[in-house]
């Protein structure tokens, strides 16, 4: 979000809480006055401006940020169908500007049927068959209905407030798929709303007035949101709108407000672990706490860019002139899919992201199968974030959450209505699948400013100059050029903005930089902390590929405690002597030097008394005996040293301060590897297999969807915290998340593909191998830790 994004969240939230500390009866649901809200212009931010005169010119990212913040505060009333419907009506034309200026005043209110899609027909923007691609496209869901009641009648309720059937009713009447009052649709919205958005058959839409149809109140889980039933009477020609998203609409702004609720579950539980003492200590110091709670948050940072993510897909494909129909999602899903999931699958992965870059070409364009793949994306994770959060929420209060002395139950029910308003995650995941397998991408590319072109022009010309080399002469200009590690700075790199970085790695993405393995989290170290004498006699010739690294960092007895190191370095004349042992150490048979973590002063504390070397490993001493893995390779090995001797010169950094210079290394591994998250096991290698199948079932197709969702979403992450980096704003809890969820998601990945796929060698490969991912670099539990205790202030362990 950019610094206008947080500066509008802060202001919505603000007025929210002074809503509510006005508010008579708080227990009853936080209220804020429409009026109120139209004279702040919230209810016209994503309008035209001049419209009605409250329009503000933005989008529905923008309105998304106050969604999100009012459902942060659990705001009732008319704001969130208005809203939805005025999106609708904005994008449809057709002279209906008074409704929408009478909408962004306030002076009308809306309501907005969401009936269950079948979504064999009505596919969010399109049809689309995919049946041909290892899918099958089913109709499923039927019209959502509710029970009708006397609208002069108070509902009748239970001691604790929930509704209570009539006698003799049946129980289940209302459910999606109900019998009772057929033909009426559930509208999130009041019976006494002015206008009503609803579907009116073959895929069309119509706004009506409250005389065009019977509306009467509906009962629902959320005890402050109004819904009504609503039963169409009469359809004016001059009120069916043009070809609009509006369950695409209506399901990203629905999944803005749940993160609002996950948002408010999150740091009311993190608020109560920190506080709540048991045992002794904080809960929040219990490492199921811990871990429960951050899990929330990554669940609520994944919900977060995806329906940001969408809601920049719909402003993009709105401010166009004519929406490109894109790619034919029907056609050959083989070509599309590339070469064979089972081969190459690094090779078809860099296809990807060159087909995929956004950069000049069609770079404005959003075809409108992108959107909906975007708007399923979030469908899937947004609503099911939230009631995870929620439901989180209450484990962490306890008893006390599941009272009415508490809110926590009212964002739960929040959390569970907007999940059924924007509508089974599972069809949604569904469609995902469908879209991904015939071809369709999300751009991942980051809109850059205008001063981009004549960088973009300036690294495009080296690229050329460099593509015309022969490779031997190619790799020396890398190295000698500052093109492998740009960022750092001269003459290591090029002291490359984050922009240029950016602009580098588009225009390098087909000359192959050498991947430079270890090295690229011992280099930097090296540069920071290493003499001027480490830095010439290394550097160079790691870039140049002569020089191989390995790690010397995990012990038997320290792995992710990794300052448990027992691995000692006794002062010699000249330098130090190193005994010890070191273990799951990669590539060492193959590596010419290691960096080396070693207790130079045993008497000092844990953190303290630690150097930092780098050992030849040609020296008298060291001994490497490879690991067998589960997936047969010896990419791990045991280093054994046995008084090796290391010169002073090859102490990196301050003697006992090497402990500084070992973060800083492992914060580039764990970036390395979040970044990788697994080539040859990602969401697009998943597709690629799917396509060459026999149709899946649907269970199996909806699993592929959420596989699909997830990794999407981590790369809707990776393109926050680059503008995040862009704008020079703080990414706030963004990288972490993702370097969690793309080591986890590279094991589901694999998992499902050889559920699917279980006589395929590659994916036999991949299914053991993978299991490493959530060990190497810090264990899954480590970063769960981290996030805890960093982003979320919960206390560090004893």
């Amino acid at each position: 979000m950019t610094e206008e994004h947080l500066a509008l969240a802060e202001s919505v939230r603000g007025l929210a809480e002074r809503a509510a500390e006005r508010a008579v009866e708080p227990a009853a649901g936080r209220t804020v006055e429409h009026a109120a809200l139209a004279g702040q212009g919230l209810l016209g931010l994503h309008l035209p401006e001049g419209c009605g005169g409250y329009g503000q010119g933005y989008g529905l990212l923008e309105l998304c940020v106050a969604v999100e913040a009012l459902g942060e505060q659990r705001v009732c009333g008319p704001y969130l169908p208005t809203v939805v419907a005025s999106a609708v009506l904005v994008r449809s034309g057709g002279g209906l500007e008074a409704l929408l200026g009478a909408l962004a005043d306030g002076s009308m209110t809306a309501a907005v049927a969401l009936p269950a899609p079948d979504w064999a027909s009505d596919r969010v923007i399109g049809p689309v068959d995919g049946s041909a691609s290892g899918l099958v496209a089913d109709p499923v869901g039927e019209p959502m209905t509710a029970p009708v009641r006397d609208p002069g009648a108070a509902p009748a309720r239970d001691a604790v407030g929930e509704p209570v059937a009539a006698p003799g009713s049946d129980p289940d009447a209302g459910a999606v798929g109900g019998s009772v009052a057929r033909g009426a649709l559930i509208a999130m919205g009041a019976a006494a709303a002015d206008l009503f958005l609803v579907p009116v058959g073959g895929g069309a839409w119509a706004v009506l007035d409250r005389a065009d149809v019977s509306a009467v109140p509906a009962d629902g889980v959320d005890l402050d949101r109004e819904l009504c039933s609503v039963t169409v009477l009469n359809v004016p020609a001059d009120r069916v709108l043009a070809d609009v998203p509006v369950r695409a609409i209506a399901a990203v702004l629905l999944g803005a407000d749940a993160c609002g609720v996950a948002a408010w579950a999150v740091a009311t539980a993190a608020g109560y672990a920190r506080m709540r003492v048991q045992f002794g200590r904080p809960i929040g110091q219990f490492q199921g706490v811990k871990h429960r709670v951050a899990a929330a948050l990554v669940a609520l940072e994944q919900a977060r860019a995806a329906v940001w993510d969408a809601a920049r897909a719909l402003d993009e494909a709105a401010a166009q002139p004519c929406t490109s129909a894109g790619p034919d999602p029907g056609a050959d899903a083989e070509s599309s899919a590339g070469g064979d999931a089972g081969g190459d699958a690094e090779a078809d992965t860099r296809a990807d992201a060159e087909a995929n870059s956004g950069a000049d070409v069609g770079a404005d364009v959003v075809p409108e199968v992108e959107v909906r793949l975007a708007v399923a994306v979030a469908a899937v994770l947004g609503p099911d974030a939230a009631v995870r959060c929620a439901a989180d929420a209450i484990q962490v209060l306890g008893g006390i959450g599941y009272t009415f002395e508490h809110d926590a139950h009212r964002y739960y029910r929040r959390a569970l209505s907007d999940r059924m308003l924007a509508g089974d995650p599972g069809p949604w995941a569904e469609e995902a699948a469908m879209l991904a397998v015939a071809g369709v991408r999300r751009r991942m590319e980051p809109d850059l400013p205008a001063e981009a072109a004549a960088v973009r022009d300036a690294i495009r010309a080296e690229a050329a100059s460099l593509r015309g080399e022969e490779p031997a002469a190619r790799l020396s200009r890398f190295a000698g050029e500052g093109w492998i590690m740009p960022y750092l700075p001269k003459p290591w790199g090029r002291a490359a903005s984050p922009l240029e970085q950016v602009i580098i790695h588009q225009e390098f993405r087909d000359l192959n930089r050498p991947n430079l393995g270890i090295a690229a989290w011992a280099i930097p170290s090296i540069v920071q902390y290493g003499t001027r004498e480490q830095q010439e006699r290394f550097l160079p010739k790691t870039f140049a590929g002569e020089i191989v690294w390995c790690q010397l960092f995990s012990e038997p007895g320290a792995g992710s405690d990794l300052a448990g190191l027992s691995t000692k370095a006794t002062r010699v004349e000249g330098g130090w002597s190193l005994t010890g042992q070191k273990i799951w150490t990669s590539l060492a048979q193959y590596a010419h030097w290691g960096i080396c973590l070693a207790r130079t002063s045993p008497e000092k504390s844990k953190h303290a008394g630690i150097s930092y070397f780098l050992v030849d490993m040609s020296s008298t001493g060291v001994t490497v005996r490879p690991l067998k893995e589960i997936n047969g390779e010896e990419i791990f090995n045991e280093v054994f040293l046995d008084d090796v001797f290391v010169p002073d010169d090859l102490v990196v950094g301050e003697v006992d301060e090497g402990w500084r210079v070992a973060r800083d290394t492992l914060s580039h591994e764990r970036v390395a590897l979040g970044d990788s998250w697994g080539p040859g096991s990602q969401h697009t290698d998943m597709v690629k297999l799917i396509a060459k199948l026999p149709p899946l079932r649907q269970s199996q197709r909806e699993q592929a969807g959420r596989l699909w969702a997830e990794g999407q979403a981590i790369s809707a992450l990776g393109l926050r915290v680059t503008l995040s980096k862009l704008s020079g704003a703080d990414s706030g809890t963004a990288s972490s998340v993702r370097k969690l969820l793309g080591m986890r998601h590279a094991q589901a990945i694999s998992e499902f593909c050889w559920s699917v796929a279980p006589s395929n060698r590659y994916w036999n490969r991949m299914i053991l191998t993978t299991r490493a991912f959530t060990i190497g670099g810090g264990t899954t539990e480590v970063q769960l830790n981290i996030i805890a205790e960093r982003a979320l202030g919960l206390p560090r362990d004893p």
